[in-house]
């Protein structure tokens, strides 16, 4: 293998791993916060079009990105309000905003199907992003620096500051945390907000960079390795971008294989490969909620009502 393919493989790899790895970032301060949310694929699936359709409009990148984060906090505060003020059944919520979320945007991007526009590119100058070795580092765009300085931020947040602390009492005591004076409701409210805002991000680095065109369910069900990824690093920010950047060497299985001039087996079981990988995570969670050795907020999913 050349350094040349590495480097390709490297750069796909960083780019197949971006949007997992917001989206997960997002739902897990979510799920801190004690609200399950499963409507990521949903969110990020109208980050996606918003993204796309704003940019193909307005012809600027930037005002995507924007509309894609606009986008996913919309549609997070639907479930927020089904399930936070209306106390909904969070699971069932979250999959009839995966349904919405699947039905909007091929109804929003009907008229956009097989457009394309200029992809998000690089953000250092041409001298780095195009070296052929410092283009590993420097290559990429601005997703994913920041995807990586969200990893830094969110860890020292909930880890180091008293609002941190607060987002996470909330999610294993809101009934003692009510009693204290905390607005748990509020605090929910905001958990689930930036997670939409995470998932629209996401969602929108499918349209805007991975492939700048649209077309009906393109996030290809990245949303559930998400859900299945915060699982994995058992809630732990920094453990969840090593996993997605397990999960993302896994997707580019198929690439990576072509590359080697390995040829043995097909590429359907290569391309199905991060599916299998979500289901033996789900399996694991299965059977650590059994055993009890998985660190899940203690109010996870359950409604709070501060009567």
């Amino acid at each position: 293998m050349t350094t040349a393919i590495l480097v390709s493989i490297l750069m796909t790899l960083v780019a197949a791993s971006t949007p997992i790895l917001l989206a997960a970032l997002g739902e897990l301060v979510a799920e801190k916060a004690g609200v399950l949310n499963l409507g990521v694929e949903g969110m990020m699936l109208c980050g996606a079009v918003a993204g796309f359709a704003v940019a193909f409009s307005s012809d600027s990148t930037t005002l995507g990105l924007f509309a894609a984060l606009l986008a996913g906090v919309t549609t997070a505060m639907i479930f927020a309000v089904l399930a936070l003020s209306l106390n909904a059944n969070q699971v069932a919520t979250g999959l009839a905003l995966t349904i919405f979320g699947i039905g909007a945007s091929s109804l929003i991007g009907a008229g956009f199907v097989g457009r394309t526009i200029p992809r998000l590119g690089p953000i250092f100058p041409a001298t780095l992003s195009e070296h052929p070795l410092l283009r590993v580092v420097f290559g990429h765009d601005i997703l994913v620096y920041l995807s990586l300085a969200l990893v830094i931020g969110v860890s020292f947040f909930l880890r180091r500051t008293r609002a941190g602390l607060i987002l996470r009492a909330v999610g294993e005591n809101d009934a003692s945390a009510h009693a204290i004076g905390y607005p748990v409701v509020a605090i929910r409210y905001a958990a689930v907000a930036f997670g939409g805002a995470l998932a629209g991000l996401g969602g929108a680095y499918f349209s805007l960079a991975l492939t700048p065109m649209w077309a009906e369910r393109l996030t290809a069900g990245r949303g559930w390795i998400a859900l299945a990824l915060v699982v994995f690093s058992a809630w732990k920010p920094r453990r969840l971008l090593i996993g997605a950047y397990l999960f993302g060497a896994v997707a580019t299985l198929e690439l990576q294989a072509k590359a080697a001039g390995i040829g043995f087996l097909a590429p359907e079981v290569l391309a199905m490969a991060p599916y299998l990988a979500t289901i033996a995570v789900l399996t694991m969670m299965s059977i650590g909620r059994r055993t009890g050795r998985l660190d899940a907020p203690a109010c996870l999913g359950k409604p709070f009502s501060a009567a």
